[in-house]
């Protein structure tokens, strides 16, 4: 790993980068209340070995990044957008390729609108602009939520049985539930983060609506995947991207559900790899 601590604007960011600087660069943004380590180093590796410059990164409030108290996030997406600039500007990267999943694809949305000047590509996995007309998530995932219990967030066998509940009823029937592989990452991401409980904070924080507004204004290539078994952010929201954004491609991923799962890695890598070769 090349992990970097930028320090700027008062606020700590953890970095990690894969691949030669000099090659057209991708960011890396995850989602809600998950660390980087989710964009699996094997899939970073292999962007990178398509010829570009990798770099994913820690949100505030997951792993080695700012955190703030539960329940008290002193900032806004708008804030989280901007990060995604102070980690280009920590790497001298003037543009990039940003790819954002689930709540870092709103932020990538927002990036391209608030920051056009330093995108040369967006791609949104399994995520929206979630307007008003669109279908709400699947109630299982509700009521998982509702009823999963107090969570000891200083306890790492406590962290991992939510993690693996949570991602059990993410998945697709496509794939199997790899519930080792989840165990592994969040341990991983136990040891690694400053608070876990901070991840908490995702959920409570607002802005973003006066961009996703503006979805059509995007005016950058744009890439749209999205597993068609979606139970939080279901396929109508891709569809929905596609529709809104000029001249963008949909991905459908048949049977997938919320998840970057590995057996579908070799038409995602090769989908980004085609797509981030425009460079205008």
């Amino acid at each position: 790993m090349n992990e970097r601590l930028i320090k700027i604007d008062g606020i700590e960011i953890c970095t990690d980068s894969f691949g030669e600087s000099a090659n057209p660069a991708i960011l890396l943004i995850m989602g809600a209340q998950s660390s980087m380590i989710w964009w699996e180093e094997e899939f970073c590796q292999r962007l990178a070995d398509e010829g570009r410059f990798v770099i994913r990164y820690d949100n505030r409030d997951v792993g080695r990044s700012t955190t703030y108290e539960p329940g008290q996030p002193n900032y806004t997406f708008e804030d989280m957008a901007d990060d995604a600039v102070r980690v280009l500007d920590a790497y001298k990267v003037e543009q990039a390729h940003i790819i954002g999943m689930s709540m870092g694809g709103m932020l990538t949305q927002m990036i391209a609108l608030r920051h056009p000047e330093r995108v040369l590509t967006i791609t949104l996995l399994s995520t929206s602009n979630f307007a008003p007309h669109l279908p709400p998530m699947e109630e299982k995932v509700m009521e998982f939520f509702s009823n999963m219990g107090a969570i000891d967030w200083t306890n790492e066998q406590s962290v991992v049985g939510f993690a693996i509940g949570r991602s059990r009823i993410l998945v697709g029937s496509k794939h199997p539930f790899d519930e080792n592989k989840v165990s592994v990452l969040t341990k991983k991401e136990f040891i690694r983060s400053k608070n876990p409980a901070s991840m908490t904070n995702h959920a409570l924080l607002s802005g973003g609506e006066s961009y996703l507004a503006r979805t059509r204004e995007i005016d950058v290539p744009a890439l749209i995947i999205h597993g068609t078994e979606d139970p939080i952010i279901p396929y109508d929201h891709g569809k929905n991207l596609a529709n809104e954004i000029p001249g963008s491609v949909l991905l459908a991923l048949e049977g997938t559900g919320h998840e970057l799962h590995y057996d579908d890695w070799d038409i995602v890598i090769d989908s980004i790899a085609k797509h981030t070769s425009i460079q205008n």
